[in-house]
């Protein structure tokens, strides 16, 4: 087995650490989290990744001389946990928050001059802060835009306790609650779909209800966005290695975990190639459908549940030009099937021209489809979008592909969520498709992380670390 942070050693033989010890599996964010939390409540902690790199699906690669992330990831300030993540790993100032929401929204249907209209807020109290911008909000009628009040708040009035939202469709309820079909276009799936990795018609309501409940509705600044402006493997692999290097934390990459089991004392034997991990609690931080493979028998009442929860992918095309053709930091689409549009340039290290990246979320159409295909489709509507894209030379155009982004955010897919617990003593689990609460996003998978680690503190009569996010358990 290879070591990808230093030479080998034994677990008893790290300076100043006492206490038990856990094996994490999985090196993504809930992995990387739970381990981060283990370590520093004085567990001895291995963190086993099969993959080269750590940072899951949110990870960057290099072509050529630039450092490409595989998709564009954002955050909301609203997003407690991953900012507690980019705080702990020293990242915070490499990916900041807008001062105040700010979206520009394109609708290129429009004559050029009137295309341009703008989602954001003012400093006032919710509802109040996105009053002016719903007010005068260009892509929608008036009654369109009286009748998005009426459902937000409505909406604001739904309990997210309540079981019955997960059975529901999100569509049908905008539809049930006066709104139209431009209105779900222009406002709530220009959000919805960016989050949830779904339109609305095939989201729950209670996800949806989640999103735009703590998004839009709970603070005035709780929909501020933040990204990255570094390479995501800056962030999830580099410094997130420094900081479970300084932990204590045994990371191993390309090592993929072959079985798990528990002897009759209730430890665990984690099986990698050429060694034997023993361990008092283990973390499986794996997608659901690894994670269906390696659980032993009995450790949740119908392991088969995960394999219902189904996939959602996310396409990403990445284009080169030879000039500046956008000028801020990032616009969505309207009329276009386009629908974000980020400047990437200074975070890949380009040095002339322009880098976009092209961020489409639920994406089943097309994910599959040839390059050739998806150039002759996305080419012109930049151009439609961009004026100064027509004169300007593509250098590069390439594509990216997560056929299993995120899990799917269907009605009903709230019963089939385990919490961090299982019926194994000792065995937890951790990703974003676990029972946080949220959709498949970096928040979620660092909740799920926290969740995982606080219950396997809490086995172990360890205490909680003192600067540890605060998350309540899902059970």
């Amino acid at each position: 087995m290879t070591d990808g942070t230093r030479p080998h050693e034994s677990l008893a033989d790290i300076p100043g650490r006492t206490g038990r010890d856990a094996v994490v599996i999985g090196g993504g964010l809930a992995g990387i989290t739970a381990a981060l939390a283990l370590a520093d409540a004085g567990v001895r902690v291995t963190l086993v990744e099969g993959r080269p790199r750590l940072g899951g699906l949110a990870f960057s690669f290099q072509r050529g001389d630039l450092t490409v992330d595989n998709g564009q990831h954002v955050y909301l300030r609203c997003c407690t946990a991953y900012r507690w993540f980019l705080d702990r790993i020293e990242g915070t100032a490499l990916a900041p928050l807008q001062d105040r929401l700010d979206v520009p929204v394109v609708d290129v249907d429009k004559p050029e001059g009137r295309r341009l209209g703008r989602l954001r807020r003012d400093a006032l109290p919710v509802p109040l802060h996105l009053g002016r911008s719903l007010a005068t909000y260009p892509h929608l009628s008036l009654a369109e835009r009286a009748g998005v009040g009426r459902a937000a708040l409505a909406l604001k009035g739904l309990d997210l306790a309540d079981p019955t939202l997960d059975t529901q469709d999100f569509g049908s309820w905008l539809t049930a609650h006066g709104q139209s079909a431009r209105a779900v276009e222009a406002l709530w799936d220009l959000v919805g779909v960016a989050t949830l990795n779904a339109v609305a018609g095939d989201a729950s309501l209670g996800l949806a209800a989640m999103v735009f409940k703590t998004g839009l509705l709970s603070d005035p600044g709780a929909a501020d966005i933040g990204w990255a402006r570094v390479p995501l493997g800056e962030l999830h692999d580099r410094l997130a290695r420094k900081a479970l290097d300084t932990a204590g934390v045994r990371t191993e990459v390309r090592t993929r975990v072959t079985s798990i089991s528990s002897d009759e004392n209730g430890r665990w034997s984690v099986q990698v190639p050429g060694e034997t991990l023993q361990a008092d609690s283990v973390v499986l931080a794996v997608a659901q459908r690894e994670a269906y493979d390696l659980l032993p028998g009995g450790a949740l009442d119908v392991p088969e549940q995960l394999l219902e929860i189904g996939t959602a992918p996310i396409l990403n095309v990445h284009v080169v030009y030879d000039r500046k053709v956008l000028s801020t930091p990032f616009l969505t689409a309207l009329g276009s099937p386009l629908q974000w549009v980020f400047d990437r340039t200074d975070a890949s290290g380009l040095k002339d021209g322009q880098y976009l990246a092209v961020s489409q979320s639920a994406a089943r159409d097309e994910i599959d489809e040839p390059v050739a295909t998806l150039r002759e489709r996305y080419l012109p509507e930049l151009e439609r979008l961009l004026p100064r894209a027509r004169g300007a030379r593509v250098q590069d155009f390439f594509v990216t592909r997560e056929r299993t982004a995120t899990f799917a955010p269907t009605p009903g897919v709230g019963r089939l969520r385990p919490g961090a617990r299982t019926k194994a003593s000792g065995l937890y689990l951790a990703g974003a498709w676990t029972a946080t609460g949220w959709p498949a996003t970096m928040e979620s998978a660092v909740r799920s992380g926290v969740s995982a680690a606080e219950a396997a503190l809490s086995a172990l009569g360890r205490p909680r670390p003192s600067h540890l996010f605060d998350v309540e358990e899902a059970a």
